[in-house]
C-alpha cells in the first residue's frame, strides 16, 4: 500500500464515487474534486452535449486533459468518470499520484442506480444492462490493476465504504 496525499475513486457509473467522495472529503477536510463535473464546469455543457458533438473520443480527450490538471494538486479527493481508467495515461497518473480505490458494484444494483439518470451517454441505448455489463466485463479488470484498494459499494452503505476506506488509507499513511 503506498502513501498519498490523495485518494482517487474509481469504478462503474453507479457505483458511489462522488457519493462517497464527497464524504471521504468531508471527514478528512481535503476538497472533493468530480472529473465529470469539472469537465462540464470548463465547457460550460453537460456530459451528454460533449458526446453527442464530439463523440466518446472527444469526451476522453476532454477527461485525459483534466485528469492531468487535476492530479498535480496535493490533497484532496477525486472521483473519476467510470471511463477515466480506459486510457494508460490516466492511469499512470492516478496510480502514480494518489491512493486509488475501485468501488466495485454489481451490475443488476448499478442498473437499479442509474435507470433513471439522464446524464448517462453510454446508457441510451435499448438495453442498458447489457451496455453495463459489457462495459463491467472490460473495465473490471483495468479498475482492479490499477487498484490500491476495492471496496464492495454494492453491499455496503457508502458510510461504511467511506470508514473502510479511511481505514485502509490512514494505514497507508503511517
Amino acid at each position: 500500500m503506498k502513501q498519498s496525499e490523495n485518494i482517487y475513486l474509481v469504478g462503474l457509473m453507479g457505483a458511489g464515487k462522488t457519493t462517497v467522495g464527497r464524504q471521504l472529503a468531508r471527514l478528512l477536510q481535503l476538497p472533493f474534486y468530480d472529473s465529470d463535473k469539472a469537465i462540464e464546469e470548463r465547457t460550460g455543457v453537460d456530459i451528454p452535449t460533449i458526446f453527442e458533438f464530439e463523440g466518446e473520443d472527444g469526451f476522453r480527450n476532454r477527461e485525459q486533459k483534466m485528469i492531468a490538471q487535476l492530479t498535480e494538486l496535493k490533497g484532496i479527493v477525486m472521483a473519476t468518470g467510470g471511463g477515466a481508467v480506459l486510457r494508460e495515461e490516466n492511469r499512470e497518473l492516478l496510480m502514480k499520484n494518489g491512493f486509488v480505490v475501485y468501488l466495485h458494484c454489481d451490475v443488476h444494483k448499478l442498473l437499479e442506480r442509474t435507470r433513471k439518470d439522464l446524464n448517462r451517454p453510454l446508457l441510451e441505448t435499448e438495453d442498458p444492462k447489457a451496455r453495463l455489463e459489457t462495459l463491467f466485463e472490460i473495465r473490471q479488470p483495468i479498475y482492479t490493476e490499477c487498484a490500491d484498494l476495492t471496496v464492495d459499494t454494492g453491499a455496503m452503505q457508502s458510510k461504511d465504504a467511506v470508514l473502510h476506506i479511511l481505514e485502509f488509507y490512514q494505514a497507508a499513511q503511517n
